[in-house]
């Protein structure tokens, strides 16, 4: 097995809502704004080599809506999903499967591209995957998340016959009061989570005898690890709140190692237990391990 991280560019989001409750006085100490009050985040994606396939998670906020829609997030940096593939020796058509954590657009954007008038897959060897409960949840969205699910970005995976759902867990927690997780591959399962939005998924990777875990959006950078730092765009705050403190618990316990898609500095980190709660250890890039 392999792993590499690929950038698929940065944009700006909104600090306050990205830290929700958090005064800014605290959570810029972390992550400066600028004039507008906007941070800037990363949009990281991982690609996994595992035996024949080649397994990509999520796919950033790709290149098709219009100027006005990307004026709003402010994208910016050298990086994209194709020169980062480009740069792991890849193309868009070795990529066997795609693996979205959920559908909101700076996480799917980039799974769909626009030929002339047409929306078809980015990757056209590869399945799609996601979850029938989520699925539902984006393709019928409530009126506060809606922004979020675009249809050019989740209707032509369906359309397009590749895409595939994975088996979600009946509860949200097992009896020890772990996250609820199931198999994908010999070295991959997902957990779940349904705080930020319904039945988001977390690849945890078993590598090079270590146990790493894409965080997605539960915890979106190093900034987010305090308990209450939960982001104003969760749908279920205190949901989230529980989910956070079992699995910081349980990663702390068995030294995992986080990498982060948001964090503009850093990719990864292993957890250490303070006198104010469970914090950052040890910061780093994912080819170092």
């Amino acid at each position: 097995m392999n792993l590499h991280t690929i950038h698929s560019g940065n944009f700006k989001l909104d600090g306050g809502a990205m830290f929700g409750v958090v005064p800014k006085s605290i959570w810029q100490k972390s992550n400066p704004a600028d004039e507008n009050n906007l941070c800037s985040w990363a949009m990281r994606c991982l690609l996994i080599e595992e035996g024949n396939r080649l397994i990509l998670v999520d796919t950033g906020i790709g290149n098709k809506q219009d100027e006005k829609f990307f004026s709003h997030y402010h994208l910016h940096g050298d990086h994209s999903l194709e020169r980062s593939l480009k740069s792991a020796g890849f193309s868009k058509d070795d990529i066997t499967d795609v693996l979205l954590t959920h559908l909101h657009f700076d996480h799917c954007g980039g799974s769909i591209e626009r030929q002339g008038n047409k929306l078809v897959p980015a990757f056209r060897n590869a399945t799609y995957w996601s979850n029938e409960d989520h699925w539902k949840w984006a393709t019928v969205p409530n009126d506060r998340e809606k922004a979020s699910f675009l249809k050019d970005n989740i209707l032509p995976i369906k359309e397009s016959g590749q895409l595939k759902f994975i088996e979600t867990p009946d509860a949200a927690f097992d009896a020890d009061g772990k996250l609820m997780s199931v198999p994908f591959t010999d070295h991959i399962s997902i957990r779940f989570v349904n705080g930020h939005t319904d039945k988001m998924m977390l690849p945890q990777i078993r590598y090079k005898e270590q146990t790493i875990v894409y965080m997605a959006d539960l915890l979106p950078s190093t900034g987010h690890l305090p308990l209450p730092y939960v982001m104003a765009y969760d749908m279920f705050p205190l949901t989230t709140l529980q989910e956070k403190k079992s699995f910081l618990q349980e990663a702390a316990d068995n030294n995992y190692v986080l990498y982060f898609e948001h964090d503009a500095v850093n990719e990864c980190c292993t957890l250490q237990v303070t006198e104010k709660g469970i914090r950052a250890n040890s910061c780093f890039d994912l080819s170092t391990l």
